[in-house]
């Protein structure tokens, strides 16, 4: 992610969150598919503060699959060496003035030994590379002083024997150069990749099969396009975007495993397509071929949904609707684990209030989060800005959350065989699930419409999904209307008694009618007047009407995510010139108190 800062124990996105998950990968060492953790006796190795850290083993045998029952639950140093100061600060600065440009603390062994004894056996190292490299003027070369301070991180970490995940995250959003217009930048970024992987591979050759390399962050996929850096960039349409990713991590393997030493048979771990699950079990995302056998995991981030997990506008979670959603979701990973590739989840969390208390429902999104990691055997790695885990004070700051981690540790989880463990976990999903309440629905027979909506800054929304669940900022007045069939409907939202007293902007906005599709099926919805702020908005786009799920009619008035007209897409003629899904342009709108939209419902011509 970005900068993350949202209020969580284990952040994600641009923020720092705070989730609480128990992995199923802390499975038994000593069980019939397990293989022994522990570094051989050797008396050479990686040497820190006077004790070997690292004895430098590489376990040939070990599978993908296997390796992720012996990593635990892990955690993020987040917004710690990938603080992204390399406009604010030049690349001569001080390596703790990077480590700490984003509010946290300089890093230390006792940190680090106190995320291990709270139950985390793994650690992911975010890393911005460009932060000391003068990549501007062509020279890819990483300082000494920076690999310098990142090697004495892993170090902390190795000498408790945690599993380390280092990668290249965000690094001011220079990914954006593989989209450019312009063939030459295009070549530069590839080039830099390669420079910047061969470099970390060569400086880190030696070290044991505990250190895994990432491909990247969150970047593989639409934010190949990003302009932050490439002004021109943009170029990329979504199959090339996936054709771009394939090709990135294809070179990242072929350049790891031709550069010498351990990484001959090292564990690397593959960024998935935005690193969303649903993006990354479409076929168009490929694993790259491999000379090593069975060494491949995948990355893919959970912050579902996110307007719980990353920020304050949802305060509660737990329906029964919200537990099958996680595990449905997560289920679909099983495409990887049966391919025998191992599945990690990069990050995960849950964003904490002001107040350093947990949102409703941390605790039960943790345990049904971190039992179904548990039965499908992926490792979860929670995103913390020193939040859940305070720093500061060495320890989780909730003695629940910090119980259910101790309760999901390796040195817990070894204690069990892998058809215990994964029996509890499943009892424990399906108990769970019974005893959820029922979420708020709308009876079949019945449709509504109404307007889902964050805000830019995520911290407020209203009914975003395709559910019409009872879930919204408190204080936001809404208008919602039965539909009963042709017809011209109002639907609107009023802001001024949340908080805030209004929306930061638009981050996401759609008009959506509950059971649509089904009891109207083909109708179509056209836009006829849209007020923000008590003004009419005119757009230089036209709307079109889609289905994500077969039953919930849709008019994406401001979604970012959708860049192409979806297949499933209906016009009132049939006409699709100047369609688009961001009819509002967000930066033609500040403050909003309220907004309305009127639309007109029918079968098409």
């Amino acid at each position: 992610m970005i900068k993350k800062k949202l209020r969580i124990a284990a952040a994600a996105l641009t923020v720092c969150l705070s989730m609480c998950a128990v992995a199923g990968c802390g499975k038994n060492a000593s069980s019939s598919s397990s293989v022994s953790q522990t570094p051989s006796e050797s008396v050479t190795g990686i040497e820190f503060n006077g004790k070997i850290v690292d004895d430098q083993s590489v376990r040939t045998d070990l599978t993908a699959t296997e390796l992720t029952k012996l990593m635990g639950n892990g955690i993020n140093l987040g917004n710690t060496m990938e603080a992204y100061g390399h406009i604010s600060l030049g690349t001569k600065a001080d390596t703790s003035s990077y480590e700490t440009l984003w509010g946290e603390p300089v890093t230390t062994q006792e940190m680090i030994t106190a995320m291990h004894e709270s139950g985390f056996d793994a650690i992911r190292i975010p890393v911005a590379w460009t932060n000391m490299m003068d990549y501007e003027s062509g020279d890819y070369t990483i300082d000494e002083k920076y690999f310098d301070r990142v090697t004495e991180i892993i170090n902390y970490a190795r000498s408790e024997n945690m599993y380390v995940i280092i990668n290249d995250h965000w690094d001011g959003s220079w990914w954006g150069m593989f989209g450019s217009a312009t063939e030459a930048t295009r070549e530069k970024a590839m080039d830099m990749y390669v420079s910047m992987w061969t470099q970390i591979a060569d400086h880190y050759r030696d070290y044991s099969d505990y250190l895994i390399y990432e491909s990247a962050n969150e970047e593989l996929g639409d934010r190949l396009n990003d302009k932050d850096v490439a002004k021109d960039s943009g170029s990329l349409n979504e199959e090339q975007c996936y054709e771009t990713t394939n090709l990135i991590n294809q070179t990242f393997v072929d350049t790891i495993r031709s550069s010498g030493g351990n990484n001959e048979n090292r564990f690397l771990l593959i960024a998935g397509y935005n690193t969303d699950v649903n993006r990354t079990c479409d076929d168009r995302f490929v694993m790259p071929k491999d000379t090593a056998d069975s060494k491949l995991l995948v990355s893919v981030h959970f912050y579902e949904p996110s307007s719980y997990c990353t920020g304050s506008s949802i305060a509660t979670w737990g329906t029964k609707d919200d537990l099958q959603n996680q595990h449905n979701i997560l289920k679909q990973l099983t495409k990887f684990t049966d391919a025998g590739y191992g599945v990690i989840i990069g990050e995960y969390g849950i964003y904490i209030n002001e107040d350093d208390t947990l949102k409703e429902g941390t605790l039960e999104y943790f345990n049904n989060f971190l039992s179904i990691c548990d039965y499908y055997n992926y490792c979860p790695m929670l995103w913390d800005c020193n939040r859940l885990f305070n720093r500061n004070d060495c320890k989780i700051i909730s003695d629940d959350a910090a119980q259910i981690y101790l309760e999901h540790s390796l040195k817990t989880q070894s204690e069990k065989d892998d058809k215990t463990i994964k029996s509890e976990a499943e009892t424990y999903i399906a108990t769970a699930l019974a005893n959820a309440k029922e979420a708020e629905s709308v009876p079949s027979d019945e449709a509504y419409a109404w307007i889902m909506m964050n805000s830019s800054d995520w911290t407020l929304t209203y009914k975003v999904g395709d559910k019409y669940e009872n879930k919204f900022t408190e204080g936001i007045k809404a208008e919602d209307v039965q539909v009963t069939g042709e017809g011209t409907y109002t639907v609107s939202l009023d802001f001024t008694g949340t908080d805030m007293h209004c929306s930061k902007g638009i981050g996401f906005a759609a008009v959506g009618i509950i059971n649509g599709e089904a009891l109207f099926p083909g109708y179509i919805m056209t836009i006829d007047e849209i007020l923000i702020n008590g003004e009419p908005y005119t757009s230089q786009y036209k709307e079109y009407t889609t289905s994500d799920d077969e039953n919930c009619t849709r008019v994406n008035l401001y979604n970012g995510w959708v860049t192409e007209l979806p297949k499933e897409a209906r016009t009132l003629t049939g006409d699709f010139t100047d369609c688009s899904a961001q009819l509002i342009n967000p930066d033609d709108v500040g403050d909003i108190t309220t907004i309305s939209v009127t639309f007109t419902y029918g079968p098409a011509n």
